[in-house]
């Protein structure tokens, strides 16, 4: 059976919640209540990702009529190495068809303590039909590299994005904006 993604209900908030603050370093993660909230304001989609039935991780997506931005993807420790993040990228493909699908991910940066994890998914988004795109996305006090699959992402189009997802004044506050190279 393959996975299905579910819109998040209140009875995944504590399994998503844990899974959510073990996969992303606290300077990456917005508060778990906003990722909530946002999604529940109908300005983000917070799915549950289920393989035969059962919980196996969690993606956060923000996204408009053109673009789908891969901002949270996570799968569950006990389900990882058995292609369950492939599989989830083929949903979210099949999920957003027609629209631009990108992601932030941490830069190759060979002096990072986890490079061989960053440099390990990097591999695994190129497997999965990514490009590396001519821009960087900061948000907040992180730069990331970005991917994507069906063309690049301009920095007014991510402005529009993020602003329909968090507003002006967080959205200045936290300084987000894609840096075209």
């Amino acid at each position: 059976m393959s996975i299905t993604l579910e819109n998040y209900s209140a009875q995944d908030k504590k399994i998503m919640k844990k899974l959510y603050i073990s996969a992303f370093p606290a300077e990456e993660r917005a508060p778990f209540f906003m990722v909530v909230s946002k999604a529940k304001k109908g300005r983000a989609e917070l799915l549950t990702v289920r393989k035969n039935g059962n919980f196996a991780g969690m993606v956060y997506m923000v996204c408009n009529a053109k673009l789908a931005y891969i901002f949270y993807l996570a799968v569950d420790e006990a389900q990882r190495g058995k292609g369950i993040g492939g599989e989830i990228i083929n949903a979210l493909k099949e999920r957003y068809k027609g629209k631009r699908i990108f992601l932030a991910r941490e830069q190759l940066d060979e002096s990072a303590e986890n490079y061989s994890q960053r440099a390990s998914r990097h591999i695994f988004y190129l497997r999965c039909g990514f490009e590396d795109l001519p821009c960087f996305i900061k948000e907040g006090p992180v730069t990331y590299d970005v991917m994507g699959i069906g063309g690049n992402v301009s920095a007014p189009e991510y402005d529009e994005l993020i602003t329909r997802w968090c507003g002006k004044f967080l959205k200045k506050i936290i300084d987000m904006k894609i840096i075209e190279r």
